[in-house]
This record gives C-alpha cells, sequence and structure tokens, in this order.
C-alpha cells in the first residue's frame, strides 16, 4: 500500500531518561527514575528541547505522559508546533490495570469516549470471534487516548511487540495495525525493531511500503541484531524511512564521534535521542546542524 509521506523533523526527543531507563547503568537510570517523580520536572527538560528546536517528542504511552500532553493541550499558545510521535504498547500500564480492574473494567478505563459503545462492542465480539484484528485496533484507540486533539503525524509500535511478531511469523498483523492507524488517526505507521533487516523483510511480505523504522544504529554495533554491516547494506538498498537511536550506544560513544558516523549514513531520516538538561541538548542539535546540514 502507497501512501502520502509527511516530512520527519531531524531531530526527534525520546522519553527513556523521564523512567529511568538507561541500558548501560542502572545506578543512573535509577538517578534519573527519581530526578523525574513530577511532572514540572520533565516539563523542564521539554522545554529546553523544544525552545533548541527540537519540536517532535517521541513518547511512550506511560501513564505520566499523559500529564504531559494535559500542559501541552492547556497552552497552545507555547507549543504551537510540538508534535507527538506516541510509541505502544506500554506493557506495565494494562497489567497495572487489568489487576486492579479487571479485563472489561481496564478496556473501558482506556478507550476513547468518542465511539465508546462501539468500541466495546468491537472488542466483546472479537473475543468471542478470536478476532485478532478488532482487538488490536481496540487496543490502540485506547493507547492513544491521551493524545486526544494533539498532533500525531507518526505513531509507533513498540520492539517488544514488533519483534515478538516478527518471530511469530504473523506479518499480517504489522499491515491491521498499518491501515488503522492511517484510516482513524491520518497518521503514518512506525515499526520499532532491534533487527532490521529481517524487519523490512517482514514488512515486504505484508506490503507495507516505504515504511518508516526505528533501530539502534551506531557505530559499535550496540543492541543492532544483524550487525553493523547488515544495517548500512539496508539503508543502502532498501526503500524505507530509516530513523536511528542509541547513536551514542548509551553514552559508549563520544557524542561528536557518534553523530558523524550516523549522519554519514545513507537513507537516514531523523535521530531520535534522549538528554537530561539544556547543555547536553543544545550539543546534539549542535552536531546534528554541523554534520547534517539542511539543504
Amino acid at each position: 500500500m502507497t501512501t502520502n509521506t509527511r516530512t520527519m523533523d531531524r531531530l526527534l526527543f525520546g522519553d527513556n531518561q523521564f523512567f529511568g531507563v538507561n541500558h548501560m547503568s542502572e545506578e543512573k537510570a535509577r538517578a534519573q527514575q527519581m530526578r523525574f517523580q513530577n511532572t514540572d520536572s520533565i516539563m523542564s527538560v521539554l522545554d529546553a528541547a523544544y525552545d533548541e528546536g527540537v519540536h517532535t517528542f517521541m513518547c511512550t504511552t506511560h501513564d505520566r505522559i499523559a500529564e504531559v500532553t494535559d500542559r501541552v493541550r492547556a497552552q497552545p499558545d507555547r507549543y504551537a508546533d510540538m508534535s507527538f510521535f506516541p510509541c505502544m504498547p506500554y506493557a506495565h500500564k494494562y497489567a497495572n490495570a487489568v489487576t486492579e480492574d479487571g479485563f472489561l473494567g481496564a478496556i473501558r478505563k482506556f478507550l476513547p469516549e468518542e465511539g465508546l459503545l462501539d468500541s466495546i462492542a468491537r472488542g466483546t465480539s472479537s473475543l468471542a470471534r478470536k478476532d485478532i484484528e478488532g482487538v488490536t485496533t481496540l487496543l490502540i484507540d485506547a493507547e492513544l487516548k491521551m493524545f486526544a486533539g494533539l498532533s500525531t503525524p507518526v505513531i509507533w509500535l513498540q520492539n517488544v511487540v514488533v519483534d515478538l511478531l516478527s518471530g511469530l511469523g504473523f506479518t499480517d498483523a504489522f499491515r491491521i495495525f498499518a491501515d488503522h492507524v492511517r484510516k482513524r488517526y491520518n497518521a503514518e505507521p512506525g515499526f520499532i525493531t532491534m533487527n532490521l533487516p529481517r524487519l523490512l523483510d517482514d514488512l515486504d511480505k505484508a506490503g507495507v511500503e516505504n515504511p518508516i523504522v526505528c533501530s539502534n544504529i551506531n557505530k559499535l554495533g550496540f543492541r543492532m541484531s544483524g550487525g553493523v554491516d547488515g544495517y548500512r547494506e539496508a539503508m543502502e538498498k532498501r526503500p524505507f524511512r530509516a530513523v536511528a537511536m542509541s547513536v551514542f550506544a548509551s553514552g559508549a560513544i563520544p557524542p561528536r564521534e557518534a553523530i558523524e558516523w550516523v549522519c554519514g549514513l545513507p537513507n537516514l531520516e531523523s535521530i531520535v535521542f534522549g538528554a537530561s538538561s539544556r547543555a547536553n541538548i543544545a550539543s546534539t542539535v549542535s552536531l546534528v546542524d554541523e554534520y547534517w546540514p539542511q539543504s
């Protein structure tokens, strides 16, 4: 399936640092989690990124993000150019809700208000028929409730699900996700993976053309299943839109070296990065401007 493509920003701001995710240091992860326990602390960093010209926030659907979206909706003039790239699902949220409210209670908790009865009917009939398409679209709608009224031009399927579906060979799920995101939200589907070459093959099988795919891409091959050479070959030869994450390999590569290397790759569309201070954000913006100048 072909679709009109939107231009993504070169730099996307990620949210790992806000929720204690660091792939190299548990101690640093705990310190970050403590620092960002309140929404004011998160917003101060997001404001710094926004003021440095990074206007796209690529984030999970963690409950705390709902507090961020509430803040942004309340100040439309301040955040006039801000876009969100939601990444779903956030598995812990569902597990906790099912424990507290039961399965149907959890579904009702996350459903969009618009089309509530239709969504409940979809969910019930889907469960009765074991209709994976109905359940999938229901859960997508549930995840996106917190972004109502905000710009969400790209919606991502998280690697924990993408790579599981890939391993199971259930490539039709990628088409189901892509079709629903396009039809209901007028957005482009994105796919996050730890194995770029394999996923591109699966998306070809599913009929998802010129997909947006985010994966670890860095000079060390850190968390890159298939290796650096396989990723480089894919970027040279395969028709897709590449988004690079973990470009610094969780701090193992000096920033200048990391940015110079990744910006020299073919077919790179965007870089997603996380930072906890204005100085680090400004440094990344400056390095990208230097090694990846806008035409």
